[in-house]
């Protein structure tokens, strides 16, 4: 009976080797330790360069539209004339605007390790 139960360790332990050794996706923390370009260093142990990195919108720059729909306060000035009297404006429409969404210095991020190691995507900032 003990060495059925030693196999069946035996075969359990393979099946984890045997697993890992293809390097299944990994869930991994980095800091950014440069903007431009960036750079990520992945667990304190390697630094990630661009080529290495594939960037989710939420972690860089991008421009988008927006609907909008307002009126501005009312506002005056200069020099008494006319021109300057008090006003409002109307803003409607579609209207682009970018977010600055890109990684800096200190900024701590989520990364997912591809299959096989060979790229890792950056999914989002952790904190803050």
């Amino acid at each position: 009976m003990a060495d059925v139960a030693e196999l069946v360790k035996l075969i359990k332990k393979a099946s984890v080797e045997a697993t890992e050794a293809t390097k299944p996706v990994q869930v991994c923390f980095g800091k950014v330790t440069s903007s431009f370009p960036v750079k990520i260093l992945v667990e304190q142990k390697i630094t990630l360069g661009e080529a290495q990195l594939i960037f989710t919108r939420n972690v860089t720059d991008f421009t988008t539209e927006v609907s909008i729909d307002w009126i501005t306060e009312e506002r005056g000035g200069g020099s008494g004339e006319a021109a300057f009297s008090s006003h409002n404006h109307k803003v409607a429409g579609r209207k682009k605007l970018i977010v600055h969404n890109g990684l800096v210095v200190g900024d701590e991020v989520l990364l997912l390790r591809q299959q096989e190691g060979q790229k890792y995507i950056v999914i989002d900032r952790v904190g803050k």
